[in-house]
């Protein structure tokens, strides 16, 4: 079976997706078998890739478009090749190819561990700098944090939507798919509605 993971940092309001799902479709991963996730590639603990490594079988095949998508954690990694090796599994990180189905060289190993500290050192450079940035920001008066969700800055395709949810035509998992919301993004946005008109 050939799996497929996507991750951006931010949710689907601030990044998009969309590039990594068609670059897998690309490779020949079923819709159906792409999980994706919203959160920091150094997080260890993520439900989308935690589901995927528990569903994966012996000799399966798991595809991102680059290996900070599947992690920027270099001792995630490792573990994730050991999991790879103990199952035979073959990772594809872009167009660099893994294939713990058999005996992986010394030097290819090693390349791939050295991708994931440079992966970590650049995660931690960007950190860097944002702090950096944002502790300019304040010196200089910026308010810095996202604008309050409120009924007003409520996004219009939910706003489109919610009126079939809220008659019962739709639950909130065809309301977060018609939306192209994730399914927590839409259980925010439905309880600040369902609060707002108590």
């Amino acid at each position: 079976m050939i799996y497929g993971y996507a991750r951006c940092s931010t949710d689907e309001n601030k990044q998009d997706i969309n590039r990594q799902v068609r670059e897998l479709k690309q490779q020949g991963v079923s819709e159906a078998n792409i999980f994706l996730e919203y959160q920091s590639g150094m997080k260890a603990d993520r439900i989308q890739l935690n589901r995927l490594l528990s569903l994966i079988q012996p000799m399966d095949t798991i595809i991102s478009t680059e290996i900070s998508r599947i992690t920027r954690s270099t001792k995630q990694l490792c573990e994730i090749i050991e999991k790879a090796k103990h199952d035979k599994l073959c990772l594809m990180f872009g167009s660099f190819i893994v294939d713990r189905r058999k005996d992986l060289d010394p030097m290819t190993e090693g390349m791939l561990k050295m991708m994931g500290v440079f992966s970590e050192l650049e995660r931690n450079i960007i950190s860097q700098r944002v702090k950096s940035g944002m502790a300019n920001a304040k010196e200089k008066g910026v308010t810095i944090g996202r604008n309050k969700l409120t009924i007003d800055t409520l996004p219009e395709p939910f706003l489109k939507y919610y009126p079939l949810y809220t008659s019962g035509s739709i639950n909130k998992a065809e309301l977060a798919r018609l939306c192209k919301y994730t399914y927590p993004t839409i259980l925010k946005y439905v309880d600040l509605c369902s609060r707002a008109e108590k």
